[in-house]
């Protein structure tokens, strides 16, 4: 017993996620500007942060052969919550992400270090 109130007792860090990053809505995007209009997204921890919307990365699902993971997103915004799955995974040369919705397909170019 004692030793599992030990490890109870130990703090576990957060760790970052194979999509965590800042990424521009658009070519001339403030990456600054997280989650407002003309600004940026933002992945950090399993929580991806969009325009007034927030969302949770729940049971993530890796697609075999494709560096791709499917999520249950768990999201809130402008009053109400919702659940979607989303499919997220690297461009080509992992200069962005690709997020695709129900009937909808995004591409995000990441924010460089010195644009934040």
């Amino acid at each position: 017993m004692r030793c599992l109130t030990t490890l109870l007792l130990i703090p576990f860090a957060a760790t970052a996620g194979p999509y965590d990053g800042v990424y521009k809505q658009t070519v001339n995007s403030e990456c600054s500007l997280v989650g407002a209009d003309g600004g940026s997204l933002k992945i950090e921890e399993s929580i991806f942060y969009g325009v007034e919307v927030e969302c949770r990365m729940a049971r993530p699902v890796d697609i075999n052969d494709m560096n791709a993971t499917i999520y249950h997103m768990e999201c809130s915004g402008e009053g109400e919550t919702w659940t979607e799955r989303a499919m997220i995974m690297h461009d080509a040369e992992k200069t962005g992400i690709y997020m695709i919705w129900d009937g909808y397909a995004f591409r995000y170019e990441r924010c460089e270090d010195g644009e934040l």
